[in-house]
Formats: C-alpha cells, structure tokens, sequence
C-alpha cells in the first residue's frame, strides 16, 4: 500500500511549483489575447498539481519527455522561466533560440530533453532515454508524460511492453484529463482504466487522484524509487481535468456544463493552499511565495518582449543541410 504522508516543507514545494504553473498560465493567456503574443497555446489550467508533484519527486538530472501540452511539465521541472517564456515568444534568447517555439520545447541542462508535436511519439524516446541510464548506471529516471488520448496509439504499446522486458527506468505518466481534444473518454477507450493496461505487460500500474498533491507524489514517489533501484517501469494513471478547451481559443462546448463546473469547484491549487494553511504554514508565508512567483513571471515576460528575434542566418544553424549532403556525395 502506497503511504501517503507528505511533510509540510514538501507540501509548500509542491505549492510553489503549482501557484508557478498557475501564474504562468495566466499571464500567457493575458497576453494572447490582447495581443501582446501571437502563438499556439495549450493551457494547463486544472492539471497544475500532476505536473508539481511528480516532478517534486525528482532529482535535478533526471530525465522529462512531454508533449506540446505540457508547460506545466516543464515549469514544475524547473526550467528557466526567462529562457521558457522567450522560446515562446519565437527570440533569440529562447531555450532553442527561437526555433523551437511553443510545440517543441527542450532545456536539457534541467532535464527537458524533448516535447513532442506528435501524439505518443514521446514514449519510445523515453525508452531510449532510459536505456541509456541503464547502459551508463548513471541512476537517472526518465519520466514520460502524455494524455489519455495518447494510450490508444501503437506507440504506448510497444514502448510499455519494451519497457517492461527490459526493466527501464522510465515512469508513464497518463494524466488522464477525459478528453482528447474534443472526445470524451468513453468514445475512444474501451478500457474502463488505463493504468489496467499494465497487467498486459507485467508493469507495475496504479491509478490515483492526480489532483491531490500528497496522493500523487505518494505513487510518484514509490514509482520513482522502484525505477531508480532496477525494478523496472510504472504506469501512472493520475485523474485529472482541464478547465479550459484543448488549445486557446477553444470553447470546451463539448464539456457538459455540470462536469466542468463541478471540478472547477474542486481546483486543486487553491485545494492544496487550503491544505497548508491547516498544516500550520502561515498566510503571510504563502501570500509572500505567491507575490515572489508572480513577479518573477512579469519579469520572464518583459524579457521575451524585449529579446530580438532570431537572425536570419540562424536558420542554417543546428539544422541538416540536405543540399550540402547531395552535393558531397555527388563530390565522391
């Protein structure tokens, strides 16, 4: 049975990385829409909790492998808001210098090493990853995070039944929100619980309440150690919702009223301040984290409207250069 005490110092960390996420969000979709950015974006609003109890659990140099949904992966990872939000904004300064934008997302030196613009294409990389810690014994553990929608591609199968075989350190995190994109979970999944699919692949798999920090960093913790001793994968299916549509600009018609207002009640950051403020931590302590926080993304912000855009000479930079290529073997 998985224990789920969680110390307040660790309860406050997870809160830092949600109210981050949750500031972020904010400040972005302000931005978008009076103007001030014009990008794709996918919010993260109501999946904040997932993403900062997993990667709570952590260490600094393990692996994330997300997907073009996941800035609140990569915020909770710890990537550098100044770089995150300039990579956004298409500038020089960015994290990939402008050219990865929003969809593709990499920060190595924090872990991120790949967002992914395809559905389910994250899981095998992640494999790759993971062999690679275990080829080393470097002790790292890879983290995989996807959606729901994504357990139905073939990809999630062969990368969990490879993963199993071969005992990898990676963690599949399914962050179960009930739709992809536009359709409810019924309507594409047969399976009543993604994390049974496990069983499929002799994995250890388990669902949990994605949304209540110390229930989510209990499983995160347990999967992680299990990775880092040799045990082999996990399957993490934490339930969650997304209380905004799929990408900005989209307008949840698909959601039934009563089910978007009832999780709405239940918002899981003000749910785990709640929680805090039980467990002794001050009002005064958490009103001055909040203020810190959404100071630091003003600042991120400025930054990325300030940055140059890329030159255009980087365009031949960090790319293959297919003509040249040709011509050396045409040279040969």
């Amino acid at each position: 049975m998985t224990e789920t005490n969680v110390d307040k110092d660790l309860l406050l960390d997870i809160y830092r990385r949600a109210w981050l996420i949750h500031q972020a969000d904010a400040k972005f979709r302000a931005m978008i829409t009076t103007g001030q950015l014009q990008i794709l974006y996918y919010s993260p609003r109501g999946q904040e909790v997932v993403a900062a109890a997993m990667m709570a659990a952590l260490r600094p140099d393990d692996y994330l492998v997300t997907i073009y949904r996941g800035i609140h992966d990569q915020l909770a990872k710890g990537i550098p808001l100044k770089e995150l939000w300039a990579e956004f904004a298409g500038k020089a300064t960015g994290t990939c210098k402008g050219k990865g934008g929003p969809m593709h997302i990499t920060h190595p030196e924090t872990g991120v090493m790949v967002t992914t613009g395809i559905v389910g294409s994250g899981m095998p990389i992640a494999n790759g990853l993971g062999l690679a810690s275990q080829l080393n014994g470097d002790g790292r553990v890879t983290v995989c995070c996807f959606g729901d929608g994504a357990s139905n591609i073939g990809a999630f199968h062969e990368a969990l039944n490879m993963a199993s075989v071969w005992k990898l350190p990676v963690i599949f995190l399914c962050q179960n929100n009930l739709y992809g994109e536009h359709t409810p979970y019924a309507m594409s999944t047969g399976a009543e619980r993604i994390a049974d699919r496990s069983i499929s692949y002799g994995m250890k798999g388990v669902r949990v309440n994605g949304n209540d920090a110390a229930a989510m960093h209990a499983v995160a913790r347990e999967a992680v150690a299990r990775a880092r001793a040799g045990e082999g994968p996990t399957l993490i299916e934490a339930m969650t919702f997304r209380f905004n549509g799929h990408l900005l600009g989209d307008d949840s018609h698909y959601i039934p009223k009563a089910e978007m207002e009832a999780a709405k009640a239940a918002d899981p950051v003000p749910a785990l301040r709640r929680t805090l403020l039980e467990t002794q931590v001050s009002e005064a302590t958490l009103a001055a984290l909040e203020a810190e926080i959404t100071a630091q993304v003003a600042e991120a912000a400025q930054f990325a409207l300030d940055s140059p855009y890329p030159d255009l000479r980087e365009n031949r930079i960090d790319v293959l250069d297919v003509e040249m290529l040709d011509n050396r073997e045409i040279a040969a």
